[in-house]
């Protein structure tokens, strides 16, 4: 009979990449809590945070033989669950972005207009006027980051900078950002602006 130590995950996650239950439940116990609050932080969903805590674990079981390579479990398993959240946070956003097309295609029709370029059309001309009225620092962090896509610690690296500095530029930035997208558009179009741009654009 196996004896079982929850003290020592890297044997449970051995005995589970060998298809144990038992050490997989143990592990699921360890976590799950853990995970589901973090989820919740990012998603600000019970539910949501429930169904990728749920599909994070499946996934993980019906991939269990990969779990012998893996070192820090609570990493891996935190990388995953926010990439999952990330994704359906995104389609969320695109729901929410086709139904506002929908509707605001449905409103000047019925008004027999023709539909004159809305605030997602017209996001990118006022981002790029944001972004090219930022101090220099902080553009070229926003760009470096947003644009070609480099993480905060690549981005201190390339320029000479600690990854604190790197995220307080970001931080700056994106309030910079936000400022004059509120100062141009509806304050109701704010929400879409946010899903538009940070979402599905990543």
């Amino acid at each position: 009979m196996t004896a079982y130590n929850s003290y020592d995950e890297k044997k449970l996650l051995l005995l589970t990449a060998q298809g144990d239950e038992t050490a997989f439940g143990m592990l699921f116990h360890s976590h799950h809590n853990k995970l589901g609050v973090y989820i919740l932080k990012l998603t600000d969903s019970f539910p949501l945070a429930q169904e990728i805590v749920q599909d994070v674990f499946l996934k993980i079981w019906e991939h269990r033989s990969s779990l012998q390579q893996v070192q820090n479990f609570e990493a891996y398993l935190f990388v995953m669950a926010r990439n999952r959240a990330f994704n359906c946070l995104k389609k969320i956003a695109r729901e929410k972005v086709r139904n506002y097309k929908w509707a605001h295609q449905q409103e000047h029709e019925q008004d027999g207009e023709e539909s004159p370029m809305g605030p997602i059309e017209g996001y990118d001309i006022l981002i790029e006027d944001a972004v090219a009225n930022l101090p220099p620092q902080q553009k070229k962090v926003y760009q470096l980051h947003n644009q070609e896509g480099m993480t905060h610690s690549a981005i201190a690296l390339k320029l000479g900078l600690s990854t604190a500095t790197v995220k307080k530029h970001m931080c700056l930035a994106l309030r910079s950002i936000r400022e004059h997208i509120s100062a141009h558009i509806d304050s109701r179009h704010i929400a879409l602006f946010i899903l538009v741009h940070f979402f599905l654009r990543h």
